[in-house]
């Protein structure tokens, strides 16, 4: 593949930089301090489009593609974590199964006003004892009379609890060898949502335990085939890997460029620090396998846009910037010294918001699973 973008790509980077270091950098450290979820910037993300970037525009979304996604989910995280997140579990979670799974019914429903940003949408996959092992699902949907009355729970789901989700996709046992994919409306009875749950990282961004307690949703609320949600959801986070493979790189670009910053300007021993080999080759490393990472996303994404198999290449670079993010944040704040540790510098946030890259849409561990199973090991 080639790696020079074309001019819509540039344009998008520009765009999407210029609005995260204008509207989000100066806010990001009061949103994490507080734990606030960024209403006023979803809402003038949507304006700009970016709620909904590979949705086509029949639907209501920018028609763009997977590497422009990549591209915008990269610039976000590069400042900050939380409100990356918030558009990219929207994008691959909560909107792409529609457009996936979804009847042409369904897709007029619930597109258009995710796309937009209007609303905000959730996928609800992991348990409290489902998490790497997702097919051990134990929540169960029973169709009676024409509904289906939902029993379980989920945990860590993000989106599900803002004053604009709509509704969470949840994977459901609706036999006893039969998982299955169903939208629960924000508001349906028996369906309840958590208060925010207190994180480490990712301050700013809603995440939340779900409960079903005879909750019960139309039988036309099924995505896709009955039994069908296994396949459906490992389809959805083979997408959603990139997204998240996008924030690694970005991450890491964020942690490099505050760490160059810091460098050139704190001085000790009569001279800026940048000047200590030690220091620059540390620069020098984090720079190059920034670069090697960047060519593992943007092929990812380039081969979802080809329809060409992807699943292993997004495997590969959620893997590779999931564990580059952590060297390089580690690199950083250690160049930052004692002042890194303290949350007066933004490197502090970057390192605390860098550890579930390698945790969220699969572990590390899953990753080289899917790897080596692809590999033919």
């Amino acid at each position: 593949m080639n790696l020079d973008l074309s001019e819509e790509h540039e344009l998008l980077r520009r765009t999407v930089r210029e609005f995260a270091e204008e509207r989000i950098a100066p806010v990001a450290e009061e949103l994490d301090r507080e734990h606030r979820f960024p209403y006023e910037i979803v809402t003038e993300l949507g304006e700009l489009g970016l709620m909904g970037i590979p949705v086509p525009e029949e639907y209501g979304g920018a028609g763009g593609d997977t590497l422009a996604y990549a591209i915008a989910i990269e610039e976000l995280t590069r400042v900050d974590s939380s409100v990356a997140i918030t558009v990219a579990a929207h994008t691959s979670l909560g909107t792409m199964p529609f457009l996936l799974f979804g009847t042409e019914e369904q897709k007029r429903e619930w597109i258009p006003q995710l796309a937009s940003g209007e609303r905000l949408a959730a996928f609800g996959l992991t348990e409290p004892g489902a998490g790497s092992d997702a097919g051990a699902t134990r929540t169960r949907a029973e169709l009676r009379d024409g509904e289906w009355i939902v029993n379980g729970a989920k945990i860590f789901i993000t989106n599900a609890g803002t004053d604009i989700s709509a509704c969470v996709t949840i994977t459901a046992r609706t036999g006893d060898d039969e998982i299955s994919n169903i939208v629960v409306p924000n508001g349906a009875s028996g369906y309840e949502v958590s208060e925010p749950m207190r994180k480490m990282g990712w301050r700013a961004s809603d995440t939340r335990e779900l409960s079903f307690r005879d909750c019960a949703v139309p039988e036309g609320n099924l995505l896709g085939p009955r039994g069908a949600g296994f396949a459906q959801f490992l389809e959805i986070l083979d997408g959603g890997r990139i997204s998240v493979a996008a924030m690694g790189l970005g991450l890491a670009e964020g942690a490099y460029e505050l760490a160059r910053s810091y460098a050139r300007e704190r001085e000790q021993f009569g001279k800026p620090i940048a000047e200590f080999q030690a220091i620059q080759f540390a620069l020098v490393d984090m720079a190059t396998e920034i670069e090697a990472a960047r060519g593992l996303v943007y092929r990812a994404a380039w081969l979802k846009d080809e329809g060409r198999p992807f699943a292993r290449d997004a495997a590969m670079a959620k893997l590779y910037t999931g564990e580059l993010s952590k060297r390089v944040a580690d690199r950083a704040l250690q160049i930052h010294g004692g002042y890194g540790f303290t949350d007066e510098y933004a490197i502090s946030r970057l390192y605390r918001d860098q550890k579930v890259l390698e945790i969220g849409e699969g572990t590390n561990e899953v990753q080289r699973m899917v790897i080596a199973r692809h590999l033919g090991l």
